[in-house]
């Protein structure tokens, strides 16, 4: 009924793959991609500035110096940045119009436009909770010295 000296747990995990390269860093699990393409697109949507560019461009088409006005606080290269990365990820286009200066609008695409809910969803909870999370933010502050 006591205690017993057997080892026990004695079976080891499998080791990493390692990488044929001179270095021998563990390879990738193959099992984990997935977990890297959603965390590679949840960084996009869920930036602060791609965030607040969905929900500029959710009433439709905008100029890029409109988005800017728009948007308190981003810097052009930010912006410029930004849109780009949408661009890349389908989720918005760029239309140039043959005009004299030349007029370039964005807009959401189709899965771009799926976004909208989710983010205006994210957008009222955050409102919806500012109070609570300020307070517990000024609590967590008081007791850690911040």
């Amino acid at each position: 009924m006591g205690t017993s000296l057997k080892p026990a747990n004695i079976e080891m995990p499998v080791p990493p793959r390692l990488d044929p390269r001179p270095d021998q860093r563990p390879l990738p699990d193959p099992n984990h991609a997935d977990c890297r393409g959603v965390a590679s697109v949840l960084s996009r949507v869920g930036d602060k500035w791609s965030v607040l560019v969905i929900m500029m461009l959710s009433d439709g088409p905008k100029r890029f110096n409109e988005l800017k006005r728009m948007i308190n606080g981003i810097s052009q290269r930010m912006l410029t940045l930004t849109l780009r990365g949408l661009e890349r990820d389908g989720l918005v286009t760029r239309t140039i119009f043959p005009t004299i200066p030349p007029r370039v609008d964005y807009e959401l695409t189709d899965l771009g436009r799926g976004l909208e809910q989710p983010v205006k969803a994210l957008g009222e909870w955050a409102i919806a909770h500012l109070v609570q999370i300020e307070a517990a933010r000024a609590r967590f502050d008081e007791r850690n010295g911040g």
